[in-house]
């Protein structure tokens, strides 16, 4: 359990009164609206979405992409292996046979580098969203104790019976500025995790390109016209 999962239940708690201030509004002008445009969510709902990225499923995944290269390796030693046999079609053979070697483990757009770029992409991703939780927990971590969140706690929460029996209205502030202040800094956090996610795929997306297969130029194989022996 990282910070993240424990700030997660107070976390989603105060999120959730932000979102039902936010539903009946923002102050106008404030810094949220352009990461609400953006984001197309509210910071509670972004919030619960993102603790179900799993990092180490991608971590998992890189180490198992890895143990495929094993038996590429198997098949290239195998491919390796002297041929006993001459001829044209020997010559045609090589010439396929180191075609397909190139093709399964030679340079980064063979199989073999694709699969290794894969499992770099896959941990790349898991170190984003280990960081990226690092990064969101700090971030709950101090509007949970900021004056915003009491604030946004007083304004969603029903009165106690005892001061219904008192029949005194104490009026709360509407905290909508401060919940649009809590969900900016929320959603500034994510927004920018995401460009960091979109950075990878830029940075990865080559490297994780189609691998075609190139038939190699071949000569047509002459065969000598056998001798008959007349009758």
């Amino acid at each position: 359990m990282d910070p993240l999962d424990r700030l997660a239940e107070p976390g989603l708690d105060l999120l959730r009164r932000v979102d039902t201030l936010l539903a009946a509004g923002a102050p106008e002008g404030h810094r949220v609206w352009p990461l609400l445009r953006r984001m197309q969510v509210l910071p509670g709902a972004a919030v619960r979405s993102f603790l179900e990225l799993p990092a180490v499923a991608f971590s998992d995944a890189g180490r198992s992409v890895r143990q495929l290269v094993r038996g590429y390796d198997e098949v290239c030693a195998a491919l390796t292996e002297p041929v006993l046999w001459s001829g044209t079609a020997a010559t045609a053979f090589g010439e396929y046979r180191a075609a397909l070697l190139s093709h399964l483990d030679e340079g980064p757009e063979s199989l073999v580098g694709r699969l290794e770029s894969t499992a770099g992409y896959a941990d790349a991703l898991a170190d984003w969203i280990e960081g990226s939780r690092r990064t969101l927990a700090r971030t709950l971590a101090g509007v949970l104790g900021s004056a915003e969140a009491v604030a946004v706690v007083v304004a969603t929460s029903a009165p106690s019976a005892a001061s219904a029996q008192l029949a005194v209205s104490v009026p709360h502030p509407a905290a909508e500025v401060e919940a649009a202040e809590i969900a900016a800094r929320v959603l500034a956090v994510l927004s920018a995790a995401y460009d960091g996610v979109e950075t990878l795929l830029r940075q990865w997306g080559p490297s994780l390109a189609e691998s075609p297969w190139r038939t190699p130029v071949v000569g047509t194989p002459r065969y000598d016209t056998p001798t008959h022996v007349g009758w």
